[in-house]
């Protein structure tokens, strides 16, 4: 009976119930004591563990994170003006939820790109879809998307995302039709999702990057009125990590 209760947990894939009614029947001393209720809790609880992990996977993956980020790495000894307050906040997700915005400056190598990457990491454990582009890549998708006939789909799929990673923000002045793009985009999670921009210059530049004034200010209306600011500064981290010796290098 047990083996046919179990491979029916499997097809009806409650497989985190399978596994915990697995162990009762190896270890039938440790639960004997127990009630059939108190056993019962005990399996659909590990059910619930095992989708709550599965689903934190799932996120894990579809964010695509450029970095493999962990909050217990985070360098707070480096001088670039990093407060373990503002982080313990930003690491609790309420401003997600709110539909406020986080924008992070800095110099190259100041770690903006990993701070980014560990919050988002931190969004999917509480259950948060998160999404990381290049902003070259997220325009160049974007284009294919017009092209293909799915730019509307694409839009909407975006506008679902709880927190939307964009990296290297400002690094070459916009085209017309990616200014319409932002645009587009930007008005659509415009106070319904959060919205990360990282970037190497300071916010006061974004208007020439983008390189129209009226819809600059469109844009950047719709990303700044509400959004949280990690302002970096000092030396790049990078300086810190190990050199090629003389015998490495290609010859």
């Amino acid at each position: 009976m047990i083996e046919q209760t179990l491979s029916q947990l499997h097809q009806l894939k409650l497989t985190g119930m399978a596994h915990a009614l697995s162990a009762q029947h190896e270890k039938p001393g440790t639960y004997e004591g127990l009630s059939f209720n108190e056993r019962l809790h005990l399996l659909v609880e590990q059910e619930s563990q095992d989708r709550n992990q599965r689903k934190q996977q799932r996120l894990i993956r579809a964010a695509k994170f450029k970095l493999n980020a962990d909050i217990t790495e985070i360098d707070y000894q480096h001088p670039r003006g990093l407060q373990k307050s503002q982080i313990a906040a930003l690491l609790q997700c309420d401003w997600m939820i709110k539909a406020q915005n986080l924008l992070i400056t800095g110099p190259c190598g100041s770690g903006k790109t990993y701070l980014a990457c560990a919050i988002g990491h931190a969004a999917c454990r509480k259950g948060c879809s998160v999404r990381y582009y290049r902003l070259p890549r997220l325009l160049l998708m974007l284009t294919q998307a017009k092209a293909d006939g799915s730019y509307v789909k694409t839009l909407q799929s975006l506008a679902k995302i709880n927190w939307l990673i964009i990296d290297d923000w400002g690094l070459e002045t916009l085209k017309p039709a990616h200014r319409n793009d932002l645009l587009e985009l930007m008005d659509d999670r415009h106070q319904k999702t959060a919205t990360g921009i990282i970037s190497q210059l300071p916010t006061d530049q974004w208007y020439s990057s983008i390189g129209d004034n009226t819809l600059a200010d469109a844009i950047l209306d719709r990303l700044m009125h509400n959004a949280h600011r990690l302002i970096l500064k000092g030396e790049s981290l990078r300086k810190n990590l190990k050199s090629l010796t003389h015998d490495e290098h290609l010859e």
